[in-house]
């Protein structure tokens, strides 16, 4: 099982690229547990759910992963829940990185904010493109930090599409580099 995962700021096309993914090469998507929360609570989260959010997207993957497809496309991770944990409460729970850091994910897209439109949909709150550069900064800081295999997507949604299907169509054949 090959494991990819799409990360970065909101906005970016983490979701759309996901199910691009899995037409082109299969799989199974995992989504973004917190969306499902706020759907189904029907308010903000607060601190006080930052760990069942987390929980609850880990035992999505671990379901997903249970299944053993050949590609696990994830939408997210735990990366995504601590460092909006840190980004809008000032803290995040303390298990969180280690049980990320625990998980073999073998490529993660980070996508930039660059050359997209934020779209409000009721769940986004970073309007400001310096908001999502930032965040987009951390979490690149943090892949590189701990040596995770990383790729950067960029460009118009035609542009970003395209740098997709090609880095995991060299990824899935064996011939490209990661850490770029």
């Amino acid at each position: 099982m090959k494991v990819l995962v799409l990360t970065g700021p909101e906005s970016t096309g983490k979701s759309w690229l996901a199910g691009t993914l899995q037409a082109a090469f299969g799989g199974i998507v995992v989504g973004e547990y917190v969306r499902h929360f706020i759907e189904q609570t029907g308010r903000d989260t607060c601190y006080a759910d930052v760990e069942q959010i987390a929980r609850g997207q880990l035992q999505w993957e671990d379901q997903a992963r249970a299944a053993r497809p050949e590609l696990l496309i994830l939408d997210t991770h735990l990366l995504s829940n601590m460092l909006w944990s840190q980004e809008l409460f000032a803290a995040c729970p303390s298990w969180m990185e280690s049980a990320l850091l625990e998980r073999e994910y073998h490529l993660h897209l980070l996508l930039s904010p660059n050359h997209v439109a934020w779209v409000d949909d009721g769940q986004r709150c970073q309007p400001e493109l310096a908001q999502r550069q930032a965040f987009y900064r951390r979490c690149e800081h943090w892949l590189r930090l701990h040596r995770q295999p990383l790729r950067s997507i960029e460009g118009d949604w035609q542009q970003r599409q395209t740098q997709a299907l090609q880095v995991v169509q060299q990824w899935l054949a064996g011939n490209t580099e990661s850490n770029r």
